[in-house]
């Protein structure tokens, strides 16, 4: 079912402390649900940048004498899956760049859509790319740009990109967090002490001790430095688009995000699908390990027993050798296997988060039949997954969604379970969003997409070397190279009295 999906990045930070290449390798432990395909760790000792990257787990590229390499008090760090860009070393963050301006590194979490239009510029005019992410455009951007400060550069580079970005900064001094007008994607802020800690997801405070402290809101810019944490809000306002499917599948179920207990959102997910479809049934079991509160919930409203039906293997590694004589369904036996103690002549309804191309579903409910399960009856705690997301989710074209080329029905039969529900979509909205239905992104369910997809053979190209741009009005988008906060603005000051940046 949603085992398919894989979001796109998580992103750490630290400033001021004093084993900051060990918090932030156990921040990046916190967040490797978000991405197991490559990790990378930034630190900054006041003089210099020293940064460590690899392919695979955290785990896997950090030992206690890499991290002894990395020094100085303050850190960033990124976990990866290639939502843009090839699966590739050079495509690991964080990325570290060096100019006549000085050295940054930068981890992004998200995605920029317009970054080909903008790199085809760049190239154009004699850039040379060491990576295929789209994140490597905003390095470029700010190396092109005309402002003096480190914070302007920034701010230019961002007002031209547009699409879903949380992102970090490092230079020698300072940290720096970044965070797109519509907030597609969660970024949080919190301390550790005197030290400042900003994450993707909350979890990776609880694994440090530190302190959760407010939301990075959409559209702020916040810089800690010597002088303290200041906060800026640089762009035009915009209606905000948080991502739902956050809630449902991608984060941890022990954060809080968007204001939100990730665990509770999708417990009432599940006691709203036992509203919207209920069906008698022996007991509730849920596809691990997603699906989990949500089976709970439901069980909760129908007053359904819920039992554990199936246990998932958290041990099961990227690259495995498969038997030369085939076994049926071999490699979600690898992660999933049913109790038939618990299923055998039973009446089951199995909830789950989503079924994107309903190839896994199938074959779990055909273990589950053959396990002794007399009917399964499978609920989706969310709408049809029928359209990709263009915004950090990297997900399947559409005509690889089943929910896109098939019925509910047509799709209960290829699953060959007894009946196949989904949550409506006011449900979903209902329960996630409350009271700020209208500030969350479901373009996936709905085909809505809040920030159009430009293709670079029919946009015209932003004219980053043709004096000013132009602002398109419904995003962050082109703008004039003239920072849209001048640096003598006063800015918020949550510490310190300090006015300007300097960097």
């Amino acid at each position: 079912m949603a085992l398919e999906l894989r979001e796109g990045c998580g992103v750490f930070g630290i400033y001021s402390h004093s084993e900051a290449a060990n918090m932030t390798y156990l921040g990046l432990h916190a967040l490797q649900h978000r991405g197991q395909e490559s990790a990378g760790i930034a630190t900054a000792d006041g003089q210099r940048i020293m940064t460590h990257r690899g392919m695979g787990l955290v785990a896997d590229i950090f030992d206690e004498d890499t991290l002894a390499k990395l020094h100085g008090h303050h850190a960033i760090g990124h976990v990866r899956y290639s939502t843009a860009g090839s699966s590739d070393l050079k495509n690991a963050q964080p990325l570290l760049v060096t100019s006549s301006k000085g050295a940054v590194a930068l981890a992004h979490n998200g995605n920029l859509v317009n970054y080909e239009i903008i790199r085809n510029e760049l190239e154009n005019h004699g850039a040379i790319f060491q990576s295929s992410t789209d994140t490597e455009v905003i390095a470029h951007l700010m190396a092109i740009s005309q402002q003096e400060k480190l914070i302007d550069r920034i701010i230019s580079a961002l007002s031209y990109v547009r699409g879903a970005f949380s992102l970090v900064f490092l230079t020698e001094k300072a940290l720096i967090a970044a965070r797109d007008p519509q907030g597609f994607r969660p970024l949080v802020l919190g301390t550790l002490g005197d030290s400042y800690v900003v994450a993707s997801e909350t979890c990776a405070f609880d694994l440090i001790g530190a302190k959760f402290e407010r939301e990075i809101e959409p559209g702020e810019i916040i810089v800690v430095d010597e002088w303290g944490l200041n906060s800026l809000k640089p762009f035009t306002q915009q209606q905000h688009a948080k991502c739902v499917f956050e809630f449902v599948y991608f984060a941890r179920p022990d954060s809080t995000i968007f204001g939100r207990n990730v665990y509770e959102v999708r417990k009432e997910l599940g006691r709203q699908l036992a509203r919207e479809a209920p069906v008698p049934a022996d007991l509730v079991m849920a596809v691990p390990d997603s699906g989990v509160p949500a089976a709970i919930g439901f069980a909760e409203e129908s007053g359904i027993p819920y039992e554990i039906g199936m246990i998932r293997n958290h041990y099961v590694g990227r690259t495995f050798i498969e038997p030369q004589q085939s076994i049926r369904n071999f490699g979600v036996k690898l992660k999933l296997n049913p109790i038939p103690h618990v299923l055998k002549g039973k009446r089951v309804i199995v909830v789950d988060d989503s079924i994107v191309r309903g190839t896994t579903g199938r074959k779990i409910m055909k273990m589950l039949r053959h396990a002794g399960a007399r009917e399964v009856h499978a609920r989706i705690t969310s709408p049809p997954f029928a359209w990709p997301c263009y915004y950090g989710i990297d997900t399947p074209t559409r005509k690889e969604l089943i929910a896109a080329v098939h019925t509910i029905e047509e799709m209960n039969q290829f699953l060959t379970s007894d009946s196949l529900r989904y949550l409506s979509l006011d449900g979903l909205l209902k329960i996630a969003a409350k009271n700020d239905i209208e500030g969350f992104c479901r373009a996936c369910f709905s085909g809505q997409y809040p920030v159009k997809i430009p293709q670079p053979s029919t946009v015209e190209q932003i004219p980053l070397f043709r004096g000013h741009a132009k602002t398109n009005g419904e995003s962050p988008g082109a703008r004039e190279e003239k920072p849209p906060v001048p640096a003598e603005t006063p800015v918020a000051k949550e510490k310190g009295t300090r006015t300007d940046f300097v960097y």
